[in-house]
């Protein structure tokens, strides 16, 4: 078993519970641009940062059987439903991740809808440039979402927010 296996599995059972596979890419994503030590690496897709790397990693546990995908038939799509099962928690105590703050902020995360850490997760993706190209961005890449300038600006809030609850040492 891989070290990057065991951190997505310790993040899975951290949360309890991802609805979502874009959710689960999302909080991935958003705590590695928080400096938490995960890997894969993360392309500009459809719906924001992506990584082919991580749904292997995920299909992979679900195949050991350490985390358990339930589908369901949400009207006209699959919604699907991440968990870790009894097997996979037994596995992750024989480690010991030490990665102080990361349960505080992936909780914070999941408590937010898939759309909302979509947005997060772009304008930290073009976190180089200037707010206004990010805007700019923004509308012209996810016109479908319909963000509007307050949603983007309650993005960048929400950001610092997370830069908080991660390094709440940092804050003494």
């Amino acid at each position: 078993m891989l070290e990057d296996h065991v951190k997505i599995m310790g993040a899975l059972a951290i949360s309890g519970e991802i609805v979502g596979r874009k959710k689960l890419q999302k909080m991935i994503y958003i705590a590695k641009k928080l400096s938490f030590p995960f890997q894969e690496k993360f392309e500009f897709h459809f719906y924001g940062p992506y990584s082919e790397e991580l749904t292997l990693k995920v299909e992979e546990l679900t195949n050991l059987g350490f985390v358990n995908e339930v589908k369901e038939k949400k009207g006209g799509y699959v919604q699907y439903r991440y968990t870790v099962t009894d097997e996979g928690r037994e596995f992750l105590e024989m480690y010991e991740p030490d990665l102080p703050g990361l349960d505080a902020c992936l909780a914070e995360m999941n408590g937010q809808n898939a759309r909302f850490l979509e947005l997060v997760s772009t304008v930290m993706y073009f976190d180089t440039l200037p707010k206004e190209e990010v805007k700019e961005k923004i509308f012209t890449l996810k016109p479908k979402q319909r963000y509007t300038e307050e949603e983007i600006n309650e993005a960048y809030d929400y950001i610092e927010k997370l830069k908080k609850i991660a390094r709440p040492v940092q804050q003494a």
